[in-house]
């Protein structure tokens, strides 16, 4: 089993900035994809971004791309996801999650099985 930990989420304008981090333990990291949800109050959780396990594909929600980039450091068994552009409708709980099978990726959040406990970004108008 994998521990994920999620930190750099907080409060801020439209417009801004935030760059979330992941941190992995428990598991080969470099040899599984990862991702990025997200949870808005009172809504259901959607894909934001995926990354396959040496960082060669990346894929994106419509709502975030060319706003949000997703990146790993194999090195440090993290993955961020760097956050510009922030908008109001980009409040959630946001939460990375890795792949279930190595050497795979998708969108589906069925074929995540790992997830962090989830940090809280608040975008003001």
């Amino acid at each position: 089993q994998v521990q994920l930990v999620e930190s750099g989420g907080g409060l801020v304008q439209a417009g801004g900035s935030l760059r979330l981090s992941c941190a992995a333990s428990g598991r080969s990291f470099s040899t599984y994809g990862m991702g990025w949800f997200r949870q808005p109050p009172g809504k259901g959780r959607e894909f934001v971004a995926a990354i396959s396990w040496r960082g060669a594909s990346t894929y994106y929600a419509d709502s975030v791309k060319g706003r949000f980039t997703i990146s790993r450091d194999n090195a440090k068994s993290t993955v961020y996801l760097q956050m510009n552009s922030l908008k109001p409708e980009d409040t959630a709980v946001y939460y990375c999650a890795v792949y279930r099978t190595a050497y795979e990726l998708g969108q589906n959040e069925a074929y995540f099985d790992s997830w962090g406990q989830g940090t809280q970004v608040t975008v003001s108008s």
